[in-house]
């Protein structure tokens, strides 16, 4: 048996993730219509009535735009923890009272055969976390939509067999860029978006070149482009001794498209 994961869509404009077993099939965040996750689940074989859990990171519409209507439509519990929870309810519309579930942050639980740990962030949300995932010997770390990383999340996230972490912008072409003063203040702060330099800058920290996937994830439309953040991570990593393809695999994330399926 094994864990496969994909990233059905990462960026501003939504967010949402497959991870499962056999027994066991999750999404993490739904942030983009019903119909729209419907059709990315299909094409990776997985029929959207076999997802048996929702986990939401925090309550943006970019990651909670079609959680309400899956659980709904599929009769799907939803897990998040009880202040995104007050958050979101608003946004996700009435949930049957059986499929609202409260996790702790910081305290893991399991879910079939998965083990899961909440892990916080920094973000402007009420309560934003980050999810390591365990399956046997594999394990997956999901960080996005975070300004900061401090040590305590590279502990909790390091010998990770696949990492999902944010490279969001070039911090040149968003200064540079057309986005309103306040908006680039708020993506440069520590509970904005990490920039490519800051992706590169954890990766080389964690990584051990014992053949971990990375994929980057939630790239800016407006103040990235794909080229430059695979770029400039894979020199950074490099720099340290590593080599992609012979140690590791770097690959990237996609905003319009689901992306590489991955078994581990």
């Amino acid at each position: 048996m094994e864990l496969k994961f994909c990233s059905l869509s990462s960026g501003s404009s939504g967010n949402c993730q497959y991870l499962g077993t056999s027994r066991t099939k999750i999404l993490i965040d739904a942030g983009l219509s019903g119909k729209r996750i419907e059709s990315l689940l299909l094409s990776i074989d997985v029929k959207p009535e076999e997802i048996d859990y929702i986990l939401v990171t925090h309550e943006h519409i970019d990651h909670v735009k079609g959680v309400g209507v899956l659980s709904r439509r599929y009769d799907i519990p939803i897990l998040a923890n009880e202040k995104t929870w007050a958050s979101m309810k608003e946004l996700i519309g009435k949930i049957d009272p059986k499929n609202i579930k409260v996790f702790e942050s910081e305290r893991a639980f399991e879910l079939g055969d998965l083990g899961i740990y909440p892990f916080k962030i920094f973000h402007d949300a009420a309560e934003p976390v980050g999810f390591s995932i365990y399956y046997k010997k594999a394990k997956i770390s999901i960080m996005t939509d975070t300004g900061w990383v401090n040590d305590k999340m590279k502990k909790t996230i390091k010998d990770s067999s696949l990492y999902l972490i944010e490279s969001n912008h070039d911090v040149k072409m968003l200064k540079e860029g057309s986005y309103p003063w306040y908006l680039k203040q708020r993506i440069l702060s520590t509970k904005g978006h990490l920039s490519n330099a800051d992706a590169a800058r954890v990766l080389a920290d964690l990584l051990m070149g014992k053949g971990e996937i990375v994929l980057l994830g939630h790239l800016s439309k407006e103040n990235n482009i794909p080229e430059l953040a695979y770029n400039t991570v894979k020199e950074y990593i490099e720099d340290y001794g590593l080599r992609v393809e012979k140690n590791l695999t770097l690959d990237l994330t996609y905003r319009d498209r689901a992306g590489k399926v991955y078994f581990l």
